[in-house]
Formats: structure tokens, sequence, C-alpha cells
């Protein structure tokens, strides 16, 4: 008896395995995803205008003289929206990683997958490829007969057509990120005239490839297997997560019927699903939403949009497939404010408010102070000499003239071989000073000094910074 149990167990260990392996390495049957319009359809539509419009868009628009949006990596110069940012500006990209983060961590425990559904960049590109393949193509059942067929010049022409458009949009992508992190009308210039630099024919080169095979081949590949965000999601679910469920205790038992014949479907033990499967295939991932909440759902909707409209149709309530919480389907009581959304919620409050009271108080200068390395110290003239160079960067958008003093000891001398300390806007300036101290005035073998660094033409624009002033051991 116990010999046959472990074969029993071993035997659906193996079974199990198998089907694991064959999932694994099965050929992937491409997905057809039906149109549907509603509510949740037009908002993905919305979302999709607003999000590309922004990205092919923003790199070309100029702010007297100057691109809205230009990573300008060779000079260290980050243009956004007017400001101009350095590489000593990292305090900034620190705190927009942080809030992107608390945010992705407050809408998912608040309302799921949001992100993947509406906003991420591979949901955004399918949705166009998708709509392109609709347009040229024809409805989910045409696209598969299509594909079934055998070859014509009619099925060849879609095809081109379908694939020519699918790269125009890949290559706008490509360039237009490249517009990016190089200055558009210099980007023009060399695209028309075919002087594009290795590396810009490079990035636009990977991007374009990029964007035709993940959102027109890879498609729901991405989200099932290779983006990481699918396997930790439900670490931040909870039961009173808003998910998008079908409704068992109403749907089931599912059975088939006619919409145009009354008839009473309870007194024969069905539930409100008619087993239409239309919520599968308009599924963009190919999953039945009635099996549970699953790690492939991104989260877009569609599911219910088209059932609401089933219902319409059959007359019955809608919300079979709704977005709703766990807790609300099991007959308990939903708690939408809970302590890690009112955590969440803090914390991105909190560093939204230092992200802006930092930014309001960022200075238009910067100074960087290095000591000479040759020597710590050297005595001229009975006096303790110490020697820097300031490194004065103007990252304001006029040029200015500076005056620079120092404090921190009595009768220090500071000595400056320029008479006019001018920087150009966005230009660095190395400055060698010296300073001279009395070494009885000094207190100990290092003493703190201060540099200010401050405009004649400007009262608010002015820097203060602290560094050290070596001398003999006493």
């Amino acid at each position: 008896m116990a010999n046959s149990s472990s074969e029993a167990g071993h035997s659906s260990i193996n079974t199990a395995t198998n089907e694991i392996e064959q999932s694994l390495y099965e050929k992937r049957e491409k997905i057809y995803p039906r149109q549907v319009k509603g509510i949740f359809a037009g908002l993905r539509v919305a979302a999709v205008i607003v999000l590309l419009g922004l990205y092919y868009i923003l790199p070309w628009i100029e702010i007297n003289g100057q691109q809205i949006v230009l990573f300008d990596l060779p000079a260290r110069k980050f243009y956004i929206f007017g400001l101009t940012f350095w590489p000593q500006d990292f305090l900034f990209l620190a705190f927009i990683l942080i809030l992107l983060a608390f945010s992705l961590f407050f809408f998912t425990a608040l309302a799921g997958r949001l992100w993947c559904g509406y906003a991420c960049f591979q949901t955004v590109w399918t949705e166009v490829f998708l709509w392109v393949e609709h347009k040229i193509e024809g409805s989910r059942i045409q696209q598969m007969r299509l594909d079934e067929s055998d070859f014509s010049v009619s099925k060849a022409t879609k095809k081109v057509i379908k694939h020519s458009i699918w790269l125009l949009i890949a290559g706008a992508t490509g360039v237009t990120f490249v517009a990016y992190f190089s200055s558009e009308d210099v980007l023009s210039y060399n695209l028309f005239n075919f002087q594009l630099g290795n590396w810009e024919m490079f990035w636009i080169f990977f991007f374009t490839a990029a964007t035709y095979i993940n959102a027109g081949f890879m498609r729901e590949q991405v989200c099932k297997y290779m983006c990481p965000y699918a396997r930790f999601q439900s670490a931040m679910f909870d039961n009173d997560t808003l998910i998008i469920s079908y409704d068992e205790k109403r749907g089931e038992p599912r059975g088939s019927r006619r919409s145009d014949v009354h008839l009473d479907y309870k007194k024969q033990g069905l539930g409100d699903c008619i087993n239409c499967t239309m919520c599968v295939q308009v599924c963009p991932t190919g999953i039945d939403i009635r099996n549970g909440l699953q790690y492939e759902c991104i989260g877009c909707s569609a599911c219910i949009d088209v059932c609401d409209d089933v219902m319409d149709r059959m007359k019955y309530p809608k919300g079979l497939i709704r977005y709703t919480t766990q807790n609300a389907i099991d007959g308990k009581q939903t708690r939408i404010i809970r302590p890690r959304v009112v955590i969440y919620f803090i914390l991105l409050a909190l560093f939204s408010s230092l992200f802006v009271y930092t930014l309001s108080q960022r200075s238009s200068i910067a100074l960087d102070i290095i000591r000479d390395r040759n020597q710590l110290y050297r005595e001229t003239s009975g006096l303790i000499e110490n020697i820097y160079t300031l490194k004065l960067i103007n990252m304001d958008d006029d040029t200015h003239e500076f005056n620079v003093t120092v404090e921190g000891i009595d009768n220090l001398q500071l000595l400056i071989d320029k008479e006019s300390i001018i920087v150009e806007a966005g230009m660095v300036s190395d400055l060698p000073v010296r300073l001279r101290a009395e070494e009885e005035n000094l207190k100990g073998r290092s003493t703190v000094v201060y540099f200010t660094v401050s405009s004649k033409d400007e009262d608010n624009l002015s820097i203060k910074q602290e560094a050290k002033f070596l001398g003999p051991l006493q």
C-alpha cells in the first residue's frame, strides 16, 4: 500500500513537471485581442494620446532658443523646463527616483496594476501597434483568417503596409529618444544630411528595433516573462486592494443562452455568466479573468468594458467583472484607508514637499574647493600659505561677475591672480587662490575657513563654502 501511494505521488509530480516544461518550451500562440469600447477603453486611449504626445513633442519644443528638455551629456548639463541641472544636482535625481518608487507602492496598494494597464511603455506602444493592425487587417476574426490563409497579393500587401507603418512608428521612437540627448537642430541637420555619429546611429537603431519587436511581436511575453513587476506585485496587494475580479458567486454556474428568448435562468440553476468568452477574447495577455487573479493580468480593464456591454444586451446588471476587493467579494467590509496606504501617502507627501523645498532653495551657482595636493602648506615671508583652486559654476542663464571673500582666521590674506572674475552662463571657471595667515592666529593643525562667492550685479546670488587651512603642528 505504501509503495502504491509513493508511486502515485511520484507520478503526480512527474505530470506537473511535464506540464511546466511544456508551457515553457511550447511554441507561442499569437493572441488576437478583440477591440472593445467603454469607459476604461476611453481612458486607455486618452493615456496613450497624452503620454505619446509628450514623448514625441517635448524634445522638439524650444523656449528662448533652448530646447525644453535636453540631457546634454558631453557638456554635463541637463535642461528641463527652463531649469539647468548639473551633476552636482544629483540630489534631485535621487528625490525623483524615491518619489517614483513611493508612487508605485501607493497606487499599487490602492488600486492594483494601474501603471501596467495605462502608463507602461510596453502597454502604450502595444496599443498603438494593435490599433494599426486592426485598421489594416480588420477585426480579430479577419486577422485570424488572414494569417491562416494561403499566400496572396492581398495578404502580402496588407502585411507590407502594416509592417511599414510599424517601422515608421518605431523609427520615430528611436529618433525622438536620441533628440532628448542631442540638440534637435543638430540632430535634424545630421539626419537629413546622412551625417549621424556612431552613437546616434546605434541608439536610433536600438530603440527602433526594440519598439518594433516588443510592441509588434513579443507583446504579452514582455509582461509575462520579462517584466519583474509581475513577480513582486503580490507583495503590495492585500484583501482591500482594488483589483479586477470576476464575481464568481453571481456568475456561476455559467452557461450559454439566447438574449432574445425570455428565460428564467436562475430557476435552471444558471448564473449571470453566459460563457461567451468575450472577456478572454479582449484580454491582451490571453488569460481568463474568471479563473481568479493571475500575475499575467496587467489591469487594462478591457474585460470590464466588454462584460458590461454583454450584460447590457442581456439586460442583466453590470459589474459581473468589476473593480472590487477580495473582501467585498467575500461579503466583508472593505477598508480603502488602511495603515499601509496611509504610510505610503505620508512618505509620498513628505518627499514631495522636500523635493519642492529643495528645488526652491537651489542656488544658481555652485562652488567646489580643491586643495593643492603637491604640499599641505608652505612658509613664505614669515606667513603660512595654503593654495586652492576654486571651481565656480554659473548655472544661471546670464553672465555674472563675482567677488570672492574669505573669513575664519584673523588677518587672513586672500591673493587672487585674476583682477576680474567673470563667468559666462552655463560655464565653469577655475580660479587659483592663495591664503596666507600668521602662525599664531591658527587654531591648531587644521583651521576652518569660509569662502564666499557673490555676484556683483545680483544681490541674492551668492554661495558660502568651508575649507580647511593647514599649518604646522603646534
